[in-house]
């Protein structure tokens, strides 16, 4: 088929009876559920760029196998111009949803592609993987699926490892074999937009310990898979709220959820891994699962900045308070952020480096760079922007009020910018900015900045020691030289 068209897109959700549950309510039509379908709307416009003259040959391309048209997340990389090609399609998605929705197609189908290209890992404990692997690439890529994903488990005693729970299923794990599949049961998170994608991709980063081998899987199912519960977190919108009175939350509410599996029967062409704490630990790093997505992250991540950033000067430029020096400086400290994760971005590109299965990656280092700042860099520009807009953040009226006519006097005297700024205007640019920064929706947006590729912390001790191993302090060996000269000398 190659790549889907919204309408597609929309026709298989509607299609579709996922177990979902919202505010307690078992939801059994998602297209038509206030908080879902705008949402479903915005990804379906998505879907439609991959058709329309100004993207299609930016974002898509003729796949060898099959001579379908295909979207690009889908290339494996071979040169600089392939990653560019990938690039193409992470900036048009992101630019699309303001960096805002976090876990569009193209994130996991890199992820897929990724494993795809180094089957050759799953090769070495299991050719059934590999094969499982390799097939399930092609799926996706010619029904142009969209997947999400659970790779975290509930945070229950974060002392124990998952076998020393209270219960030993209260963590995704393997029950039992069966001639249809692999039974499985427990729970997963943070499976974000969960109840309106195609399907669900259970893997997990490194950390399994001996103990934890029927923890130890990776295998991709329908999110309609029977057995499958999609409990939603509280929505951070109701679904009825006005573009004007709330222009971001009203469309990129990106619903997270908890997937529990009671007993969900895996069939056997669908599991990638199991029973192996190696090959479970190994699987993140070894087949690029975590270096070609954050090249995507860091593209969304850079957009999503810019965003912020832009929201921030239009506040400041729309009551007159840009012309401060302290305001011009905080400004500054975050255009200076995004310039220099754009750099980074660039370096990782044009330092990509081959790997011995004809793969361009991405820089290790300078993604990982970006992944160090932007848990710090996004909070910092929005807290920007709730200092610069103050309590007029606080003080807008709503669209009802903007357009009553008893009320027009008011609102054009008291909510005037500054010169040239009508009072509609800075009213729309105050909302705007209170739904990135202030309501629920946007709280929402700078917790998942802030732990999107994991502990902060923790991440960064890794990327520490990786560094360290890789680089010898050869210029302070240098350094040091003259002071064992002249030790040696004095002994003599």
């Amino acid at each position: 088929m190659g790549i889907r068209t919204g309408a597609q897109y929309i026709e298989g959700v509607k299609s579709r009876k996922p177990e979902v549950w919202l505010s307690g309510r078992k939801i059994t039509n998602l297209f038509d559920e206030p908080v879902f379908k705008q949402p479903i709307l915005e990804i379906a416009k998505l879907y439609d760029m991959q058709h329309e003259p100004e993207f299609k040959e930016q974002i898509t391309h003729i796949c060898e196998e099959t001579g379908e048209r295909v979207n690009n997340a889908f290339l494996v990389p071979k040169n600089y111009e392939d990653l560019m090609k990938r690039r193409a399609i992470f900036e048009a998605f992101a630019k699309a949803t303001f960096g805002l929705m976090g876990r569009t197609p193209d994130f996991l189908n890199v992820v897929v592609t990724s494993m795809y290209h180094n089957s050759w890992f799953f090769e070495q404990y299991n050719k059934n993987w590999a094969e499982n692997i390799r097939n399930y690439y092609k799926y996706i890529r010619d029904n142009d699926l969209f997947l999400t994903h659970a790779i975290i488990n509930p945070q229950n005693d974060r002392s124990k490892s998952s076998h020393e729970q209270k219960d030993v299923y209260t963590h995704l794990g393997a029950v039992k074999e069966t001639p249809d599949g692999l039974v499985v049961r427990g729970a997963k998170m943070l499976a974000t937009l969960a109840p309106i994608t195609d399907e669900v991709i259970i893997y997990s980063f490194p950390g399994f310990k001996p103990g934890d081998e029927k923890y130890a899987l990776a295998f991709a199912i329908p999110i309609e898979t029977p057995g499958l519960r999609i409990i939603c977190r509280e929505q951070m919108q109701d679904g009825t709220r006005s573009f004007f009175d709330h222009p971001l939350a009203s469309r990129f509410e990106e619903m997270d959820a908890l997937l529990v599996f009671d007993d969900v029967v895996v069939p056997w062409d669908r599991v990638f891994l199991y029973n192996n704490v190696d090959a479970a630990n190994k699987l993140y790093p070894m087949t690029g699962a975590g270096q070609q997505p954050a090249h995507q992250s860091g593209v969304r991540g850079l957009v999503k900045l810019q965003f912020a950033t832009e929201v921030a000067m239009k506040v400041a430029d729309a009551i007159g308070v840009d012309g401060y020096l302290n305001v011009q400086n905080d400004l500054a400290e975050i255009v200076q952020s995004l310039e220099s994760i754009r750099a980074l971005l660039r370096v990782a590109e044009m330092e990509y480096t081959m790997t011995e299965h004809g793969e361009a990656m991405p820089a290790y280092t300078p993604l990982e760079t970006i992944r160090g700042l932007l848990p710090t860099a996004y909070p910092r520009a929005i807290e920007v922007i709730q200092i610069i807009g103050a309590g007029g953040l606080l003080m807008s009226p709503t669209g009802a009020d903007c357009y009553n006519e008893e009320l027009s006097d008011d609102i054009d005297n008291y909510y005037v910018g500054r010169a040239g700024v009508s009072s509609l205007e800075r009213i729309s640019i105050f909302k705007l900015a209170w739904d990135l920064c202030g309501e629920a929706f946007g709280q929402r947006l700078l917790q998942y900045e802030r732990y999107y590729t994991g502990d902060p912390v923790r991440k960064k001790g890794i990327f520490y020691n990786n560094y360290k191993r890789q680089h010898s302090p050869d210029m302070v060996d240098e350094a040091l030289k003259v002071c064992k000269a002249e030790k040696e000398a004095s002994t003599n």
